[in-house]
């Protein structure tokens, strides 16, 4: 379903708030047999679309901070990968470790190893936010995912190297695990923290467009029993046409 804007969604329900009480004003006359366009029914309605939208909003915040702390959490990390790959390299450990190390951080900075081979497609986990991706992520192996995955095999590097003992407190290993473990969970934040706004918005989608049910379908069967009780001419159903409502394509 393609989405309209916040604001569509929101004028929608506080239209829909505009319709009830239009109904209401119509007193007696408005008596509709179908349960689910009486007032009643509809006001209760109303009531599960503001609370959907406030959900939305929760949820939505949430996913705002959850991918601010990750992004503040991953800022570092190229620059200390190269301190790290440039600490090993001052120390006599054999030139294997070192280019094993150097290449993994290729990968982190988002260089090709080789530049003579066709980049490598680099598959890329469905709940990773669309936003958070580069454009090159086949070639730069940039999504969140992947820069975990080649730190920690950056850490694994150093680890195994009884060489590798930095003086710097954050290029110890120690130090690096910390921040491998703060990363993870800065990116499993998003990852959770979206899957909660991407339900918070198909449960908005489902109470204000489900068929027969929703919030839009319910305010057109609410105008078509205005039509026929006053008239397709009358005040009556010129004032509650006016109401307009709009739905996803």
């Amino acid at each position: 379903m393609a989405s309209i804007s916040e604001t569509g969604h929101a004028k929608n329900v506080a239209n829909f708030e505009d319709l009830i009480s239009v109904c209401t004003g119509f007193g007696t006359a408005y008596n509709p047999t179908k349960n689910s366009i009486k007032t009643a029914a509809m006001n209760t309605l109303l009531s599960s679309a503001r609370n959907s939208l406030q959900s939305l909003k929760t949820a939505k915040t949430a996913n705002d901070n959850a991918t601010n702390t990750r992004e503040i959490a991953f800022a570092g990390l190229k620059k200390l990968s190269t301190r790290v790959v440039n600490a090993l390299g001052a120390t006599d450990s054999a030139t294997q470790t070192v280019d094993d190390a150097k290449t993994v951080n290729r990968k982190i900075q988002g260089q090709r190893v080789d530049k003579k081979k066709p980049p490598e497609i680099i598959p890329v986990p469905e709940n990773t936010p669309a936003d958070s991706l580069p454009l090159q992520i086949s070639v730069s192996q940039q999504s969140y995912d992947s820069l975990v995955d080649n730190f920690t095999k950056l850490i694994q590097v150093v680890t195994t190297e009884p060489l590798f003992i930095p003086n710097e407190n954050d290029l110890k290993v120690v130090q690096l695990n910390t921040l491998l473990t703060n990363l993870k969970t800065s990116n499993t934040a998003v990852i959770n923290a979206h899957t909660a706004y991407s339900s918070s918005m198909i449960s908005r989608d489902a109470v204000l467009y489900s068929a027969n049910t929703g919030l839009y379908d319910i305010s057109c069967e609410v105008k078509k029993y205005v039509k026929s009780v006053f008239g397709a001419t009358s005040p009556q159903y010129r004032q509650i046409s006016k109401i307009h409502f709009t739905k996803p394509r």
